[in-house]
Order: structure tokens, then C-alpha cells, then sequence
């Protein structure tokens, strides 16, 4: 079961072009392309004659034609021309979706058209502020489905394990979290306080001695987590730290917005936005590449997750203090599923 009323990443904005391009949403078969004046479509992926993928097809202007008996559907999914036959029969229309450009991705609304509104698109202000740098777009596909992403993300001690060499440090499972619910929104804050700086954060700012590191995690549904990352001097941060408080600060948001395609696959769209060394081309590999290598080693751990999941799916599972967080974005997205379900 999936979160319908709601947006979700279907592509990178330079996957769509004017080739029409497959893509697989919530166990729906997607096609996508771009209109003469650059504005995407997006449509069901199925003829309503003999189901063959419109993706197999052409465009002709703006519509789309079957490729196998060549049947034209144009941008709002009505088929306008049958060959070879003057009459078309009622029902020859498939389903379209609306959409919204931002951030460097087309976004898809999948359930009521009737529905979709662009303000309630996440609120990540700092993909576009003045005083940031949004990276690229990144994207992994991930053989596991797409809740298991989000515990990943809110449960900020794994890095002590997965990410030792690059992110993490052993200091995190010092020092307690916090967990809020908030409306609909998940958030967790953890302080690490006075602590060497992993190698990342050291050579990023340049540290001399210990420092103060905030993880801070946001989390919507269905599936849009923001990762912040904070780093100062020792002696400025904690849970009470104000903005601006200090000069040498370096904030990272690590945006993560994984797309279900099945039950046991997943679209992984995300992208990190700064706040410092906005035109240093260093910092800019680094988050167009190194960070990038961090997010595959989730990647080999969480499908590992998914393979014995699928082995044993009776197995007993306990729950642990850092699972505060990711049991609440559950217990969330789950009841805004049954309720979606009910009405």
C-alpha cells in the first residue's frame, strides 16, 4: 500500500525529454515526455487497445502514438485517431498525472488529480536560498522497498558503523537523542558535543581542535527526509545553539526523496544543499561525488536488509532505543494511508 494524495520524484528534469521515457511509480507503469514548449507529460504507460507500452511509441507534436497499432493519444490521454477507422470508441483514454518542476526534479501526483497542489510540495527553502549551494541531482535504484530508506535516515547511529571512514565517528553513540511529533512531521536532534571532527567535517572546515556536531532529521510523508548536518567550534552548539550564533559553521542538508516502485524497489532521487565554501569546485566534487559513495554504502547495506527480509519474513524483530524515530515516520505514514483508504 502506498501514499497517493501526495508528491513523489519521478524523474531528474533532464531525464524528460522529447524521447518518451518509462518509468515504473507505485507498481504503475509511467510514461513520460516533454511537449514542444519544454512542459512534461506524464501518462499511463499501457494502450487501452492491446496494452502495449506507449513508451514503445513516437511523438507526433505534442501526442503520442502506439507503436503497434498506431493508435494517438494526445497530452491529456484521449485518443484523437484510430488508422483506418473513422469512429473511436468510447473509453479510448488512459490515465494522465499532474506534475511540478522544482529542485532540479519533475515531481508526480498519483492519486486525485483533483487533489494536487503544489503547496504541499516540501518546504526545503534551502534548495533555492542565496546563501546556498544545491548540488546535482543524484539517483540510485535500490532493491528494497522504500520504508527502509527512511529508517536508514532517521537513525543517525549507523554512521559509527557504515560510514566510520567518512561521516560517522564512534562519539555519536555517546551522546542521547531526541524525538519529536510534531503535526505531520517527524523530527529527531542529536548534540555531539566537544568531540574530534570526522575527516569530512575536519578538512571541510578546517578545525583545529574538537567540535560541537548536530544531526538533526526531518521527516513528511510519505517519504522526504532532510538530513542536516551541523558542525562548530566546541562550545557553541547544543540543543539550545541559535542561528548565527557563531561564524565557522558548516551546514550540510543531505535532501533524500526515495520513490516506491514496487513493494521491493525504489527510486533513491536526492541532493545536498550548503551553506559555506559555496564556490570552492573542491567542496563541489566532493558532494557530487564523494557523498554520493557514502549513499551506495547504505545502498549494499539495506538491500542486504531486503534479501532476508524476503528469506525469512517471519523472523522476530526487536526494537531498539535509536528506533524511536523511524517507528513514529511508520506508525505516521500508516495512518494517513487508512485514512486516504477510508475516504
Amino acid at each position: 500500500m502506498f501514499m497517493r494524495n501526495c508528491w513523489y520524484v519521478a524523474a531528474r528534469d533532464w531525464e524528460v525529454t522529447r524521447t518518451p521515457f518509462a518509468r515504473t511509480l507505485l507498481n504503475e507503469p509511467v510514461v513520460l515526455y516533454r511537449r514542444a514548449d519544454g512542459s512534461p507529460v506524464a501518462m499511463e504507460d499501457r494502450c487501452c487497445h492491446r496494452h502495449l507500452p506507449l513508451s514503445h511509441g513516437k511523438l507526433e507534436g505534442d501526442s503520442l502514438r502506439c507503436g503497434y497499432h498506431g493508435l494517438l493519444f494526445n497530452d491529456q490521454g484521449v485518443c484523437t485517431e484510430i488508422p483506418g477507422q473513422p469512429r473511436i470508441p468510447a473509453g479510448a483514454v488512459v490515465q494522465t498525472y499532474p506534475l511540478v518542476e522544482k529542485w532540479g526534479w519533475v515531481w508526480i501526483w498519483m492519486g486525485e488529480a483533483a487533489k494536487a497542489d503544489e503547496s504541499l510540495l516540501p518546504k526545503w527553502w534551502f534548495c533555492e536560498h542565496e546563501g546556498w549551494k544545491r548540488s546535482s541531482s543524484h539517483y540510485l535504484h535500490f532493491d528494497c522497498n522504500y520504508e527502509l530508506i527512511t529508517d536508514n535516515l532517521l537513525d543517525v547511529t549507523h554512521l559509527a558503523f557504515i560510514h566510520a571512514n567518512s561521516i560517522g565517528s564512534p562519539a555519536i553513540l555517546e551522546f542521547p537523542a531526541k524525538t519529536e511529533v510534531k503535526g505531520r512531521e517527524v523530527n529527531l536532534q542529536r548534540w555531539i558535543l566537544d568531540r574530534p571532527p570526522p575527516p569530512m567535517y575536519k578538512a571541510a572546515g578546517k578545525y583545529a581542535g574538537n567540535v560541537d556536531r548536530g544531526q538533526i532529521v526531518d521527516f513528511e510523508p510519505p517519504c522526504h527526509t532532510v538530513n542536516h548536518a551541523i558542525c562548530v567550534e566546541a562550545g557553541l552548539g547544543g540543543f539550545e545553539m541559535k542561528p548565527g550564533a557563531n561564524t565557522h559553521k558548516l551546514h550540510v542538508c543531505a535532501i533524500s526523496a526515495p520513490t516506491p516502485a514496487t513493494e521491493k524497489s525504489t527510486h533513491y532521487f536526492f541532493c545536498f544543499s550548503r551553506s559555506f565554501a559555496l564556490g570552492d569546485p573542491n567542496v563541489d566534487k566532493a558532494f557530487n561525488e564523494t557523498m554520493v559513495n557514502v549513499f551506495r554504502e547504505d545502498k549494499d547495506v539495506i538491500e542486504a536488509q531486503q534479501r532476508m527480509m524476503d528469506l525469512k519474513p517471519d523472523a522476530p524483530q526487536i526494537n531498539i532505543l535509536v528506533d524511536a524515530a523511524p517507528v513514529a515516520a511508520r506508525r505516521m505514514l500508516r495512518e494517513l494511508i487508512g485514512t486516504e483508504t477510508r475516504t
